[in-house]
């Protein structure tokens, strides 16, 4: 009996698997698969806000999460520092400074405290290994003169003490070491190109409309500085889930979007503030979305403007991003550039400004197919006039012909008359 209800679970579990085409084990999935697998399966699911994976200030909304290999983080020791917040870099500033000093004090008081210097302070006849060090503040002190090279001149180092000139070699060595590391960290991260990204500007939503007679979506890009970004270059990625014919599930799926790489339209002179114009093709990922579908889909534009600083000729990079809401359908930007005496003034209070336009709400495959229908029509009508055309002058050249016949034949008989 236990073998025939075994068997009978077996085979109902294996008639489940069979109606279900796809089988959901949600504890192996991760959290973003977990969220959005179910919306392709389970479609009774209610539709989710969309979560940004780059936010409108250029951050990436990515936290990396149960990292085990956290030594590779020692090893690029440097760029570990420069990526700290400024409260951090500056507190490990303070204590590596602070732990030196008071080590090589401890070294220097240890030396005397060995030789007997502190039980002959004031003793004219005896010579110490640091003169006028008679404690470890003083120590102390006397640390900070060697590792910073200051040199006051009250205590200084005598020639009766090898152990101490050893351990002045080794701290100036180290030292110098640690003024290196620690303030070409500080310059790295000052001289950084984050703060010049702050003064690119991207508009704050993407529009979709007709530009030469073909749908395209743009966004407006700006540099607020009168020193030029060189070299600049403008890239866009559209940031999607699917799941492929196979039932693979890609979170986030990435897919370029032609934004002039093939024209070089994707190199910019940005002087004034430029229009990137998308054109919705075939090998556009917005090839079937019309007006109506725009707000159903779930999708995220991430727009990425990079060149080098004119005036440190470091690379800088910003990045900003549109979601469904943002993206606008039937509308263009309002002009900036206006021309006055003698150069262009640029109005940044229209920046972010649209207005709306007579735009078809169809998709671009759609308008595709619309005027090749269109055109076939057309062109049976100028097929069929022409062939029209050609058959009338076929039948008055026959009747000029007949014409032409007949009048020669009453010429004909008008001579015989005349001769009879």
């Amino acid at each position: 009996l236990f073998f025939m209800a075994a068997n009978v679970l077996e085979e109902d579990s294996m008639e489940q698997d069979i109606e279900s085409p796809v089988t959901f084990h949600q504890p192996k999935l991760p959290k973003q698969a977990r969220e959005d697998l179910p919306k392709n399966i389970n479609k009774e699911c209610v539709k989710r806000k969309i979560q940004r994976y780059v936010r409108k200030d250029g951050k990436c909304n990515v936290h990396h999460g149960n990292v085990r290999e956290t030594y590779r983080y020692l090893t690029d020791i440097f760029t570990t520092l420069v990526d700290l917040k400024w409260r951090f870099n500056l507190l490990i500033f303070v204590m590596v400074y602070t732990v030196t000093w008071l080590f090589f004090g401890m070294i220097w008081w240890l030396i005397a405290y060995m030789r007997g210097d502190m039980d002959h302070i004031g003793d004219s006849t005896w010579t110490p290994c640091v003169s006028n060090l008679n404690g470890f503040v003083s120590a102390f002190l006397f640390s900070i003169e060697t590792e910073t090279t200051i040199g006051y001149g009250y205590r200084v180092i005598t020639d009766k003490c090898p152990e101490g000139i050893i351990l002045l070699l080794v701290q100036s060595v180290l030292g110098s070491i640690v003024n290196a590391f620690m303030v070409g960290c500080m310059f790295v991260k000052i001289s950084q190109p984050k703060k010049r990204a702050e003064t690119l500007v991207f508009s704050t939503n993407a529009v979709i409309s007709m530009r030469d007679g073909k749908l395209c979506l743009m966004f407006r890009v700006g540099d607020l500085r009168n020193s030029h970004i060189v070299e600049a270059s403008i890239r866009a990625k559209l940031i999607k889930s699917k799941q492929t014919k196979e039932g693979e599930f890609i979170p986030l799926n990435q897919t370029d979007i032609n934004v002039g790489y093939y024209t070089g339209d994707d190199r910019l002179f940005l002087v004034s503030p430029l229009i990137i114009s998308h054109e919705i093709n075939q090998q556009s990922p917005f090839w079937e979305i019309s007006k109506a579908q725009l707000p159903k889909e779930e999708l995220e534009i991430v727009v990425i403007l990079e060149g080098m600083v004119e005036a440190t000729g470091m690379t800088c990079q910003a990045r900003s991003s549109y979601i469904t809401s943002e993206i606008l359908w039937g509308y263009r930007f309002t002009p900036v550039l206006t021309l006055e005496d003698g150069f262009y003034e640029v109005d940044y209070n229209s920046f972010h400004e649209t207005y709306e336009t007579n735009t078809p709400v169809y998709s671009a495959k759609e308008l595709a197919e619309m005027a090749s229908r269109a055109e076939l029509p057309l062109t049976w009508s100028v097929s069929s006039k022409l062939d029209q055309h050609a058959e009338l002058e076929t039948e008055e050249e026959e009747k000029n012909q007949e014409d032409q016949n007949e009048r020669n034949g009453d010429v004909a008989n008008l001579e015989n008359e005349s001769k009879v």
